[in-house]
């Protein structure tokens, strides 16, 4: 199966995006496969568990899109992928992978994906989740705290050397480059519209099958 349509869902760290994603992945079990720039961040076997804390993880650079692109162009042509995951607990990509088959619709989702050029030109649909530094900051470290080990000091160490600062030079900027701008992961208006999109992109791809 060849997909028909590739959507990208950007936004800052701890915006909503996520949610935004496993929601249109559970209203469409079937029709949606998701990648996650995240499981993308690049292999640092090569360094100290404490050099690999001092990486800039929001910089373009500490992801392997070019491996992201490969396998993108592979699903386009109908082709099954082996996708890494990233392990966040130590800083560096896990033993395991996941197994990714062509689904008519794949989401990419991460906080970059809309400031990269080859990205873009990739998407046929690209939103963009606008959610206030406040709230994004709280559900980070909420976050880092229970899934991943961090304490706080750390988490908010590494929220102003380069989460803020990579956030308004790359992240920022990119939202213009979305089609669709929503103000949160869980606003029921912003997904009934990419719902319906959706329902009506499948649907007519059904019946070209047929």
């Amino acid at each position: 199966m060849k997909p028909l349509l590739f959507i990208g869902i950007a936004g800052g760290s701890g915006s909503g995006k996520s949610t935004f994603t496993e929601n249109i992945k559970n209203r469409f079990p079937n029709e949606v496969a998701v990648l996650y720039h995240d499981d993308y961040y690049r292999d640092q076997s090569h360094l100290s568990f404490e050099e690999r804390c001092q990486t800039n993880y929001d910089h373009p650079d500490s992801l392997e899109t070019e491996l992201l692109l490969e396998h993108l162009e592979q699903l386009g042509r109908g082709e099954f992928i082996e996708c890494p995951v990233y392990d966040f607990t130590i800083h560096n990509r896990s033993d395991r992978k996941k197994l990714i088959e062509p689904k008519p619709v794949i989401l990419v989702e991460g906080i970059l994906i809309l400031s990269d050029p080859r990205l873009v030109d990739l998407f046929d649909l690209k939103v963009f989740v606008d959610t206030d530094a406040d709230v994004r900051i709280t559900r980070r470290i909420v976050r880092d705290v229970k899934e991943r080990g961090r304490d706080l000091e750390g988490i908010i160490n590494q929220y102003m050397k380069t989460v803020k600062p990579m956030h308004n030079r790359y992240v920022e900027p990119s939202r213009y480059e979305a089609d669709i701008i929503i103000n949160s992961g869980r606003n029921p208006m912003a997904f009934a519209v990419v719902e319906s999109y959706l329902e009506k992109l499948i649907h007519e791809g059904e019946r070209r099958e047929q």
